[in-house]
């Protein structure tokens, strides 16, 4: 399954540079993939995080990776572990 980067989690004055908003496939399947393994991949790196919980009502979830993702990451796709 797959899913696309949408944004850091932040706010106002501050973001979160560990945690990342994801738009997963569809909105039925945000709740089912809570704590499922995220992996992000570029040429040279395999960066790999965890779905932590709900982001709104439409369907987008929040990411925790164990460290933070370059700013390239942005609008690029993830995969998600069943």
């Amino acid at each position: 399954m797959e899913g696309i980067i949408i944004s850091f989690r932040r706010g106002r004055h501050t973001y979160k540079p560990r945690q990342f908003i994801i738009e997963p496939g569809k909105k039925e399947q945000a709740v089912e993939i809570i704590g499922k393994l995220v992996i992000w991949r570029s040429a040279k790196k395999e960066i790999k995080g965890k779905i932590i919980a709900l982001h709104g009502r439409r369907g987008l979830v929040r990411a925790r990776f164990e460290r933070g993702l370059p700013g390239q990451a942005i609008n690029t796709k993830v995969e998600i572990k069943e």
